[in-house]
């Protein structure tokens, strides 16, 4: 898992609009998610594809299907770099309002 990966896979709306079908609807097969969006099986599955290897997405085998899920600590890198823009704002944030 590392940032620019997960960051270069989210940056892809389909993408992201896959990620968040599967946070909402939790595990799903590539035909449960393709009946809920507008493009093709197969697009389908090489999104899941890159969302896989940039550790975003988990998959494993059930019969013949092929189920997928969000794989939360995937997202790590990417909380610890958009916490990198706060932290500091935070402890400005903190130190003002105890001065007041």
């Amino acid at each position: 898992m590392n940032e620019q990966a997960a960051l270069k896979a989210i940056s892809e709306p389909r993408r992201r609009e896959l990620l968040r079908l599967l946070r909402d609807e939790g595990t799903m097969s590539v035909g449960e998610i393709t009946k809920q969006v507008d493009v093709t099986q197969q697009a389908v599955s090489l999104h899941l594809r890159v969302l896989e290897e940039a550790g975003l997405v988990e998959a494993r085998r059930e019969g013949t299907r092929h189920l997928y899920a969000v794989k939360r600590e995937g997202f790590k890198p990417v909380e610890a770099f958009v916490r990198g823009f706060w932290d500091e704002q935070l402890g400005d944030l903190k130190s003002t309002l105890e001065d007041k």
